[in-house]
């Protein structure tokens, strides 16, 4: 094996004596503390669709000599069935990635995971210019790098490999800005994570300006220091094939005065553990799934045609919200609320609705209350929680006791229905004696 295929194989390099496992599917492989000399170990990874290297400090390998491939070595890399690489706790040169990442072209390595990396310095990306790298799926966690700031050029050198990306995350990596010429660069990428940054909403405008990101369909904002909702929805108009978005744990603020359309395409909106205590207004206007979980909201009134899956656990809710106008609601999750009863009959007017969840809640177990519950749970409506965290929190009698045990018969709920009609037969029949 030569070196520089050694190398590829063997990017955590350390001098200490290398240990490699393989599991026992022979699916997934991880190397510790790899070193030159005992680079054999590799070889059980060979045959693993994900290879992982742990720790490694590569600075004393910044001038190592890497010569191009022999025509073996091109073929056995070429031979390889591993699909993803992992490098976790990793000190590393970037000049050295730079000349390394070259002999991914001859691999079908479609995934690249950095977690809990440094990279130091920077490093001429020109030379990877020329090359098709098959990554397509490109992934940062808890990274220490430069700024992205001023460094257009550098990935400017790399459009050949990253204008085909499809998937990025760049995750709790002290993120603080994308500067527009870096997502002008992305041109099919559909999947972007920037959850457990420091984005602000000063920087989404630049961010997501016009020419970038022009396809892509998944985003996360999640847990940044976002504020204002009309900038954030002001940041997103020039994303038109935008269908997730994931704003929770933000906290959220509505503007006066101030009006904007989020894109049209938008389905799936997340705003759960935004600190809400009312609806923000303008929501995306062809909503499928909308989820305002772990909010401070007492009410709720919404309207949507297309709406399928609505999320609000965890609230202040004392009522269930009217849903006559989501006539295509499927899912309802009331769970963790001051909800009391269920209006049995509005929501058996809802013919799609099929899964309510609405479990934790102090319930009136009078016979209307324990009796719309046990009816949704008759037909199979109640989800996972039901029965055992459906209990009664009044009547006295009944507190502390399981909905499903309260008795909701005719007799004992609605006596007169009984006794009226029984009185007025016995009238009849003594008026015809």
């Amino acid at each position: 094996m030569n070196v520089p295929l050694l190398f590829f194989l063997g990017l955590g390099l350390l001098e200490a004596e290398c240990r490699c496992f393989l599991n026992r599917t022979e699916e997934h492989c991880v190397c510790y503390q790899l070193s030159q000399k005992s680079a054999s170990s590799i070889i059980q990874c060979l045959a693993a669709t994900v290879v992982e290297f742990w720790g490694g400090e590569l600075e004393k390998y910044t001038n190592f000599p890497i010569t191009n491939l022999d025509p073996s070595a091109i073929e056995m890399l070429q031979s390889l069935i591993i699909r993803k690489i992992i490098f976790r706790d990793l000190l590393v040169p970037e000049v050295l990635i730079a000349r390394v990442l070259r002999f991914f072209s001859y691999t079908q390595v479609k995934e690249l995971v950095f977690d809990s990396c440094i990279f130091e310095g920077r490093g001429n990306w020109g030379e990877t210019a020329v090359w098709n790298l098959p990554i397509l799926s490109l992934h940062f966690h808890n990274v220490t790098t430069a700024p992205l700031t001023d460094r257009e050029q550098d990935f400017s050198s790399l459009s050949s490999w990253l204008e085909n990306l499809q998937e990025l995350s760049v995750t709790s990596s002290h993120v603080t800005s994308l500067p527009c010429g870096i997502g002008q660069v992305f041109r099919a990428l559909r999947y972007l994570d920037v959850a457990h940054n420091t984005l602000g909403d000063e920087s989404l405008m630049s961010a997501f300006c016009k020419g970038a990101f022009p396809q892509l369909q998944i985003l996360s904002l999640q847990h940044n220091n976002l504020t204002s909702y009309h900038t954030v929805c002001k940041g997103m108009q020039l994303l038109h094939d935008l269908q997730h978005l994931d704003l929770s744990q933000n906290k959220l603020t509505a503007d006066l005065f101030t009006s904007c359309q989020w894109p049209a395409s938008l389905r799936i909106f997340n705003l759960s553990d935004t600190g809400l205590s009312e609806i923000l207004t303008p929501l995306p206007s062809s909503l499928e799934v909308l989820d305002l979980t772990f909010n401070h909201l007492h009410g709720v009134d919404i309207s949507f045609s297309s709406l399928k899956k609505l999320f609000l656990s965890k609230n202040m809710l004392q009522a269930v919200p009217c849903i006559r106008n989501c006539p295509m609601l499927e899912t309802l999750d009331l769970d963790n609320n001051l909800i009391t009863e269920l209006p049995w009959d509005d929501m058996k007017l809802l013919e799609h609705l099929q899964d309510v969840a609405a479990a934790n809640n102090p319930y009136d177990c009078s016979c209307s209350g324990a009796g719309g519950l046990q009816a949704l749970a008759g037909r199979g409506h109640l989800g996972q929680g039901w029965p055992q965290n459906y209990t009664c929190h009044s009547p006295p009698g009944y507190q502390g006791r399981l909905v499903k045990d309260v008795p909701v018969s005719v007799l004992q709920c609605n006596s007169a229905a009984v006794i009226v009609p029984l009185c007025i037969v016995l009238i009849l029949l003594g008026a015809a004696g």
